[in-house]
């Protein structure tokens, strides 16, 4: 590769400004990830689209992930800084539209572009922290990225409840815009260049069956949690042809000369580790995210707002942990990190199992801290054991289809959590007196909470409807929870086999 852009040749002063656009970008993209979360039932009311309310959601994430592997392979080929930049500006197109939105359908086709500009932002803000920084630097500039990720999922909730509720909903998007500007400002002007590497071909036929291969996957855990059944055509079918694509897939990988997704990635054990690992974070972070604020509405019967302040102890958590793991990785090595973060997230999810329909709420905050403190520990850390066995020219490959198998794994921890709470609040409100009601109305899953505002229906000497579809509402939440808590002996198993100590493959050791 020509004119080849590491730590060794870029000023200090312009890595430090550079950075800070990088993590600008990826704050904007975290925090729009979550930040529909509290407002999505005002949105869905006035744009008059309720049925389609899970796809402002989805369709975000689902774009996110296509884009994922090809920014990152992109990236290595024309380097960071204009991927950036197509980033930045699919990111701001989708926000100024999505806030001028008049329908639904058009709010959710702009949720997708923003998802486009997110799936480059992300990847290559992370790529570009082995471009600028040496193994040995790279461990808390990690770590300060892994706490700009926490804050923005953690502060979307506040940020999008604060908005809608003292200026409009129309602004959670518009807010978008300075930051992005300024992301620019950094990125155009004080972003380092390198030539684009232009020996190889594209990968077009990878990337297409890539993409369908994410897509089908995607859609397939989002179906499943919602209307379509186990056994049917529909899921059997998607079934098929994802393993057909999946076949198609690999076989075109290990033809082709530059491959959007090397076959060798499978051969590295730390690789092949982390991935694992980041599936079963996902899956537990945002499934969790998903609901605790649900649950918090529920339990306490608070508003938007309100609910975003009390997501700020995980927030806090993460940050602490993000910002001391980065800064000591180097020194103590990566496992001890990982083993306690680990241990620390299955511990807070077996903790919120407890809770039941009756929490306490500074209980809740300690273990929304404790989540938040193993959720710091391990995001970072595990990125940075990554990179410091990849190749410099294929970074940006290797780091984005670590944070796809994460991605992945949010959307099949959102359905899974989406399953158990559906059956379980299905099952118990079938075994509760009132279950009568429901013959009228035939709600299932989360939609039972909407009896709760039913009136009329009150058996005297009984809990009220209300209370009791609380009470199951909480209950299959926290068993949810339990869930999280016990796939996550997985991931903790999997800490255990990580490199002790802080290790550098030989290839970065040449640079």
């Amino acid at each position: 590769m020509t004119d080849r852009l590491t730590y060794e040749n870029i000023s200090p002063q312009v890595r430090k400004l550079a950075m800070v656009g990088l993590a600008l970008g990826m704050l904007v993209a975290c925090m729009d990830g979550t930040i529909v979360g509290t407002c999505a039932n005002v949105i869905s009311k006035d744009l008059g689209g309720e049925e389609l309310y899970s796809w402002m959601i989805t369709t975000y994430l689902l774009c996110e992930s296509a884009m994922v592997p090809i920014a990152g392979k992109m990236s290595d080929r024309y380097g960071r800084k204009p991927l950036f930049l197509i980033g930045l500006i699919l990111f701001a197109a989708g926000s100024i539209f999505a806030g001028l939105s008049n329908s639904m359908l058009m709010f959710i086709i702009c949720r997708g572009v923003q998802g486009l500009g997110g799936g480059i932002l992300m990847p290559v803000a992370m790529a570009s922290v082995a471009d600028f920084y040496s193994p040995e630097d790279r461990g808390k500039v990690q770590g300060a990225l892994g706490a700009v990720f926490g804050v923005g999922s953690g502060i979307g909730p506040l940020v999008g409840g604060a908005l809608c509720e003292y200026i409009n909903w129309h602004w959670v998007f518009f807010i978008n815009i300075p930051i992005i500007l300024v992301c620019i400002l950094f990125t155009v002007k004080k972003f380092p260049e390198r030539k684009a590497d232009t020996s190889k071909k594209i990968d077009y036929a990878g990337i297409t069956v890539l993409t369908l291969i994410i897509l089908d996957v995607l859609l397939y855990f989002q179906w499943i949690s919602g209307e379509m059944e186990f056994i049917s055509a529909r899921s059997i079918g998607m079934i098929i042809i994802g393993i057909i694509l999946s076949i198609l897939f690999v076989s075109i990988e290990r033809r082709v000369e530059g491959p959007v997704l090397a076959p060798k990635l499978i051969h590295s054990p730390t690789f092949v580790k982390a991935s694992t690992y980041m599936f079963i974070m996902g899956l537990a972070m945002i499934g969790t995210l998903t609901f605790i604020a649900m649950y918090m509405q529920q339990m306490f019967d608070i508003g938007t707002m309100e609910c975003g302040f009390y997501l700020l102890p995980m927030v806090v958590g993460m940050m602490i942990t993000s910002m001391g793991s980065g800064m000591l990785v180097n020194k103590t090595g990566y496992r001890g990190w990982i083993v306690a973060g680990s241990t620390l997230i299955m511990a807070a999810l077996l903790l919120m199992y407890t809770m039941g329909s009756d929490p306490n709420k500074m209980l809740l905050f300690v273990y929304l801290f404790i989540f938040g403190l193993g959720l710091g520990c391990v995001n970072s850390t595990v990125m940075i054991s990554v990179q410091n066995h990849t190749s410099i020219e294929n970074m940006g490959m290797t780091t984005s289809a670590v944070s796809l198998m994460r991605n992945v794994g949010s959307t099949v921890g959102t359905a899974c959590y989406s399953l158990i709470i559906a059956s379980q609040m299905n099952s118990k409100f079938a075994d509760s007196t009132y279950s009568f009601v429901n013959d009228i109305f035939n709600f299932n899953g989360t939609g039972l909470i909407a009896l709760r505002y039913v009136p009329g229906f009150d058996i005297p000497g009984q809990a009220t409807l209300a209370e009791t579809i609380v009470e199951i509402f909480g209950t299959s939440v926290c068993a949810a929870f339990l869930f999280g808590g016990l796939i996550y002996i997985v991931a903790l198993v999997i800490s255990f086999t990580m490199d002790k100590k802080y290790t550098v493959s030989e290839d970065e050791n040449r640079h």
